[in-house]
């Protein structure tokens, strides 16, 4: 194994009202490049994977917990040269009981987007449960990807992917059939049960989410009509049945391709939030929206940006009726990965800067957690020619 060096480094002081808020760094260092980072806080877990590959794309899946201040030694989770690697389609994670599921994406054909969706079971202690095994068994050589990984309530896992089985035929117009979203249920000891269709045409290449409640699941994902309106949507399940998925908000998007841009959901008690990026009339925005009915119907939406919106965001609850979004803006002057607190009754803090940051497809999509009081984000960024995790926190009081 190779040595891994952690060390706590004061990043920053930023000034928000009369308030000074200390941003210090984590640092990540590797001999070999790392993205696609994956940050998960569950059940007094938090947790990070991510993918270290070297110059000939021989790629590793790690897995490491945040305990007593400090990141535990790495455990390695899976290994190929053969993986999809991408920077919107990164492997995810979830963790149940003494179990930690996670997924990574591995190449069926020649064709560039011809992959499946592979998944690894493990104990926290890295003992394998199962390895290397296919969520997606439909046999197509077509995408499959933009995972999202829940626990089920400590009993095995929730999972939902976006499958294009059927994009590999055509319909009457001769154009290919539209991607679809899934779920399945992975029990504990890796098998692959109740797995369901929830809608047969979704935006393509957005990343999906969930979020598990004391009803059920909810998955949020950015839908697709024959008119190429592609708005975010959300379903339920609610007495074990799935519901007819509805729009968080009808922002009226027409786009003809996918933004490479999801929603995020996250839940606390009753209440949901999912924050997401649409252009509405011709403008770039981040909205967040409000459920206080378990996500049946949802609040009008919260405008999170102040300059031109790149969205990619983030968002957890801070407390039953705030939450905190991180999200990507810019200007002239430059891009900037900000923070915002958001209650239910639509007050909204000033942002804070987390960092500048380089716009484009490098920087992956930040990741937000908050976890013992603290808020943690972590990106990709460029530095000594390779690809490496920033990681920082702050205290939430601050924010």
């Amino acid at each position: 194994m190779k040595k891994y060096v952690i060390a706590l480094s004061l990043l920053s002081l930023l000034s928000c009202s009369s308030n000074e808020i200390i941003i210090e760094e984590i640092s990540f260092l590797h001999d070999n490049n790392n993205a696609q980072p994956s940050l998960v806080s569950n059940n007094g877990n938090l947790s990070l994977t991510w993918i270290s590959s070297d110059e000939d794309m021989n790629a590793s899946l790690n897995f490491r917990q945040f305990k007593n201040e400090v990141w535990t030694n790495p455990i390695s989770l899976a290994t190929g040269s053969d993986w999809f690697i991408n920077w919107a389609d990164f492997p995810t994670h979830a963790i149940s009981g003494d179990q930690v599921l996670t997924n990574y994406l591995k190449k069926s054909a020649s064709g560039t987007y011809t992959y499946d969706v592979f998944l690894s079971l493990h104990k926290l202690s890295g003992e394998k449960v199962k390895e290397d095994f296919i969520l997606n068994t439909d046999g197509f050589k077509a995408e499959h990807g933009f995972v999202s990984i829940a626990s089920n309530d400590s009993d095995g896992f929730l999972i939902t992917w976006l499958d294009g089985r059927n994009t590999v035929e055509k319909d009457k117009e001769g154009d290919h059939r539209p991607m679809t979203i899934r779920f399945a249920e992975i029990t504990n000891t890796g098998d692959i049960i109740n797995e369901t269709e929830l809608d047969s045409s979704v935006c393509d290449c957005c990343q999906t989410s969930m979020t598990y409640t004391n009803k059920g699941p909810l998955v949020a994902y950015r839908d697709r009509t024959e008119e190429e309106v592609r708005d975010i949507y959300v379903t339920r399940n609610i007495d074990m049945a799935w519901e007819d998925p509805i729009a968080v908000h009808n922002d009226g998007w027409v786009i003809y391709g996918c933004p490479v841009n999801g929603p995020k959901i996250a839940s606390n008690s009753n209440n949901i939030a999912v924050s997401w990026f649409t252009v509405s009339d011709g403008i770039p925005k981040v909205n967040l929206s409000f459920s206080e009915s378990y996500g049946s119907s949802f609040g009008i939406p919260i405008t999170i940006n102040d300059l031109g919106a790149i969205g990619r965001v983030d968002t957890a609850f801070l407390n039953e009726k705030e939450v905190i979004v991180s999200y990507m803006e810019g200007d002239d002057d430059g891009t900037y990965l900000r923070i915002k607190k958001a209650s239910i009754d639509g007050t909204v803090s000033k942002p804070i800067t987390i960092s500048k940051i380089d716009s484009g497809r490098g920087t992956g999509v930040p990741q937000l957690e908050i976890f013992d009081d603290q808020i943690f984000i972590v990106w990709t960024v460029f530095n000594n020619e390779s690809n490496q995790l920033k990681i920082v926190k702050l205290s939430s009081n601050d924010v």
